[in-house]
């Protein structure tokens, strides 16, 4: 990664932001309805819970077969990657509840997701919501050396091949939580004094690391292998099964978004400033998909809203269908982009091409 110092235009002289959230402001004023979540997510959150730990418990009580047992280990990783999507996501953006508290609690289901809730809120509250697919401040076009996501990286012969491989590592993404992804940022966040909210006391950050990392080890390895009667083995392969469903269906939700044909990566020009605004950069730099689709609107958190996630990350996902008619409207009124696609389908379609696309070698220029 490479830090400077990076600021947005300030220059809208049309006004967009300011008309867009005055009309959003309205529509909750006008409704008496509060921009954090209600019922429906709260049921939403029982729900992705018993997914995720319902299987877990039967399994420890109960003699299953062998292909029941795979089968809940899928099933824990679906619930997993719907509790970040649903209820983490949310509670770490202050908009689970109007209640600090509340959001507090339901944001720590970080740590049972082998994550850091500290870490997690610099990079995608901090850095990926500031610097929205701005090469060299956005860390989630980061991928070591193994992927390339954008033109402003460099490129190496392997890339080639990456629209082949690279949905074999997406799956690891929270099993890379678990061993060393947390630490590697934990360090390198602390060095960079980088927070959301407080900077925390790094013997408190780092006292949270570990405690938190061995009690869930303890509870889906240790434990299961030392007082239930199940073999160690099969501990470990539905400890991965688990993870790899989840970091799959997180990180291509995650591309969806911001890697894909449709969006922009972009760079500051030489003075370290962006040619947008920080509300119009996220129009070029975010695309939404399968809106329509009930399902995808329900199970996703509203991740396939990104654009009214990304201009307005701390109203709950519940409002985004309806929201999105007063955005959609606006930036056609100020003749603004308002990118997505139609399905889920074509998103993962333009996903990979676009990966592809990265894989080709760049031609020499002089």
């Amino acid at each position: 990664m490479t830090y400077t110092n990076l600021n947005f235009s300030r220059i809208d002289s049309a006004k967009f932001f300011r008309t867009l959230n005055k009309r959003v402001n309205d529509y909750f004023k006008e409704n008496n309805i509060s921009r954090t979540g209600n019922w429906k997510l709260h049921l939403k959150t029982i729900v992705m819970f018993s997914l995720y730990l319902t299987p877990y418990f039967l399994m420890l009580t109960l003699d299953l077969p062998g292909w029941l047992q795979l089968l809940f280990t899928i099933v824990m990783g679906v619930g997993m990657a719907g509790v970040g999507m649903n209820v983490m996501h949310d509670a770490n953006h202050g908009s689970y509840s109007s209640k600090k508290w509340i959001n507090k609690i339901m944001g720590g289901s970080m740590y049972i997701l082998a994550g850091n809730v500290y870490n997690w809120q610099v990079q995608h509250n901090v850095l990926h919501h500031t610097y929205t697919n701005i090469q060299g401040h956005d860390e989630d076009l980061e991928a070591g050396r193994i992927l390339r996501f954008s033109q402003h990286s460099k490129w190496h012969r392997f890339h080639k091949f990456q629209h082949y491989y690279s949905i074999f590592l997406y799956g690891l993404l929270t099993f890379n939580w678990v061993l060393t992804t947390d630490f590697f940022q934990t360090k390198r966040y602390l060095k960079r004094k980088l927070s959301y909210g407080e900077f925390p006391n790094p013997f408190k950050q780092w006292s949270i690391l570990v405690i938190t990392k061995i009690i869930y080890i303890s509870l889906w390895i240790v434990i299961p292998i030392l007082f239930f009667n199940i073999v160690w083995w099969k501990i470990l392969i539905g400890f991965f099964i688990m993870h790899y469903v989840a970091g799959l269906i997180l990180s291509v939700v995650f591309q969806l978004a911001h890697v894909v044909g449709e969006t922009d990566i972009m760079m500051p020009d030489e003075s370290g400033t962006m040619k947008n605004t920080w509300a119009i950069h996220q129009l070029f730099t975010t695309t939404n998909f399968d809106t329509k689709n009930k399902i995808i609107n329900w199970y996703t958190g509203g991740l396939n809203h990104q654009v009214e996630h990304h201009i307005f990350p701390n109203i709950c996902h519940i409002h985004y269908n309806n929201i999105a008619e007063i955005l959609k409207s606006t930036t056609k009124e100020f003749n603004l982009p308002y990118k997505e696609y139609g399905t889920t389908r074509q998103a993962i379609i333009a996903h990979f091409r676009h990966l592809k696309e990265m894989g080709i070698k760049p031609a020499i220029t002089a």
